[in-house]
């Protein structure tokens, strides 16, 4: 497998240190021996060290071990030192590893309301997700559906609102997209299964691989900044911004049950907050670096920015309703999920479009009077 190990290096090296991953190595002096010391083991579905997914594994760990004053530690490894990547909710649900740093949507196998977890096509921004899970409920359900696999889980990072992905060619029509391969995971990629696409779900690490040898046509990873790393714009010209698939995408942090609940109150207080903390350091890292990455995109490699036409973004739509619904009638955990996440967005709906979606058309006008 391989991978654009100059961009990948290059992008760690020049993060390693600065932003939210260096911002949580927060200096404390230990008081805990080596006897009394909890240590876990973190796997994740990210390369060691990738930029925000896997120096966010990182943060969180460092916050750990700060806010417990060296009472808890936690080994982050990088997906394939001790599992393939996605074999993480499967290692700690049966207590190979503690801990799991993931998505939910890879688990629609196994766990099909899981993904409503991560992403829900036009569903939820960052902030209202956060809203939902911390005050809507969305918590409650996610630990009852994840208890029944062994597993306590947790909001550990957001990548925010992502674009549509990669495109070798340009997408002019809907009978642009037929037959195309394309990674996307989760409700999306099924969506896009509707209207003539082919998708494939992948670790991150293989996709330019795929892209490079033509096993893809296409491909949605994360967003600027981790795509840059991933040096996707040497394998395709056209970026399409459209976000349709992932307004928001949560990534998760699992425990293994037994684990958690051999956990003292005060240890269990440390990870719940170290976990919101860097979920929510994890936005503000990412609308940071994405603008630094899309700036380098088109201004240093020439990439195409594009929006799918019309009569694309209104397949998507009709098609994503179309997946939803028929999960949500086949399965009872996703009708009570969905049912849960869809209330809420209705609830908070007016005060996104009155507050920030409003303010954004009016700034939006104004500058360019």
């Amino acid at each position: 497998m391989t991978l654009p190990r100059r961009h990948f290096l290059k992008h760690t090296l020049t993060t390693a240190g600065l932003g939210a991953a260096g911002a949580a190595a927060v200096p404390f002096i230990s008081t805990a021996s080596a006897a009394d010391t909890i240590t876990w083991d973190m796997v994740t579905s990210w390369p060691k060290n990738f930029p925000a997914l896997g120096t966010g594994a990182n943060e969180f760990a460092r916050r750990v071990e700060a806010l417990s004053n060296g009472r808890m530690r936690i080994r982050v490894h990088g997906a394939g030192e001790l599992v393939p990547a996605m074999e993480v909710f499967d290692a700690v649900s049966a207590g190979t590893a503690q801990m799991g740093h993931s998505a939910s949507y890879y688990w629609r196998g196994k766990v099909p309301a899981a993904q409503f977890f991560t992403a829900v096509p036009f569903g939820m921004t960052a902030q209202e997700t956060n809203a939902w899970l911390y005050y809507g409920g969305g918590q409650k359900l996610w630990d009852e559906i994840y208890r029944e696999h062994n597993l306590k889980p947790f909001a550990v990072g957001n990548t925010t609102t992502q674009p549509a992905g990669w495109f070798k060619k340009e997408i002019n029509s809907l009978d642009d997209l037929q037959g195309l391969q394309l990674r996307l995971p989760g409700l999306a990629g099924e969506a896009m299964n509707r209207i003539g696409v082919t998708t494939r779900n992948m670790p991150g690490s293989e996709i330019f691989t795929s892209m490079q040898t033509g096993a893809l046509d296409a491909a949605d990873w994360v967003s600027p900044y981790n795509d840059l790393a991933f040096g996707l714009h040497e394998v395709a010209d056209y970026y399409y911004t459209s976000a349709w698939n992932e307004p928001s995408a949560t990534l998760e942090g699992t425990v293994n049950l037994e684990a958690w609940n051999a956990l003292p109150d005060d240890l269990k207080a440390v990870v719940s907050e170290a976990a919101q903390a860097s979920n929510l350091s994890m936005i503000s890292e990412f609308t940071f670096r994405n603008a630094q990455a899309l700036k380098a995109l088109v201004d240093e490699h020439g990439i195409k920015l594009r929006a799918f036409p019309d009569d694309v973004m209104q397949a998507l739509f009709e098609a994503s309703k179309e997946v939803i619904q028929e999960q949500v009638d086949d399965d009872a955990a996703s009708k009570k999920v969905y049912e849960s996440y869809r209330a809420f967005q209705q609830t908070v709906r007016p005060v996104t479009d009155t507050g920030e979606f409003a303010y954004l058309k009016a700034r939006d006008q104004i500058t360019k009077a």
